[in-house]
């Protein structure tokens, strides 16, 4: 439920562009209504309207995660304020400037500031956030709570980079789809493979 939870506003990102794509005149009409005022020139065109609705319920989902965390009095995670900021910084700037190029780094930088966060922690202030997060449930050597912890920094490094590739030699669309479906999946992948890595070395006597 979590993970659908933080797969929320992109999902929406992904409905709302597609809906865009198949309909370029409301689209436009939608965008040139609410957003004319939000961009330099006051003018979305056709092409621009897709990505700039996008972008616009990608930021009011993040908003709403975060007032219904709020009004439920759950904890948000500082994770979760990163990528308020991100999207509200790249996505603002996405829809002032009407460039997509802003939107198309905010995936880089959030994977870059999560590497970022698991260096931090585990090098500087001697933190492992993998084994404060299941250190509960799970008892393993502190080299393989390390492994781990570097092993998913190398993973948002490296997905921080793919996103760039796809976002700047393929279009919009799909990059949209990679957004979606190819950062998910990697991402399914990678804890599957994490999961039989701990799996493995559970069943391993001590």
């Amino acid at each position: 439920m979590k993970f659908l939870f933080d797969l929320f506003p992109v999902i929406l990102f992904f409905a709302m562009f597609k809906w865009g794509e198949g309909n370029v005149v409301a689209a436009q009409e939608l965008a040139g209504r609410y957003l004319s005022g939000l961009v330099s020139g006051g003018v979305v065109t056709a092409a621009q309207a897709p990505i700039l609705l996008a972008t616009t319920v990608v930021i009011v989902a993040t908003l709403a995660q975060i007032g219904w965390l709020l009004a439920r009095r759950k904890k948000i995670d500082a994770m979760l304020w990163v990528s308020l900021l991100i999207v509200g910084v790249f996505g603002g700037a996405t829809i002032y400037f009407h460039n997509e190029t802003f939107i198309k780094w905010k995936p880089t930088v959030l994977y870059w500031a999560f590497a970022a966060v698991f260096v931090i922690s585990q090098f500087v202030l001697k933190k492992n956030l993998i084994k404060k997060m299941m250190g509960e449930q799970i008892d393993l050597p502190a080299a393989l709570w390390s492994r781990l912890g570097v092993s998913w920094s190398i993973f948002f490094v490296l997905m921080g980079f793919l996103n760039l590739y796809v976002a700047f030699n393929y279009s919009t669309a799909t990059w949209v789809n990679f957004k979606l479906f190819g950062g998910m999946g990697l991402m399914l992948v990678f804890v599957l493979g994490q999961s039989l890595f701990l799996s493995k070395h559970m069943q391993e006597p001590k």
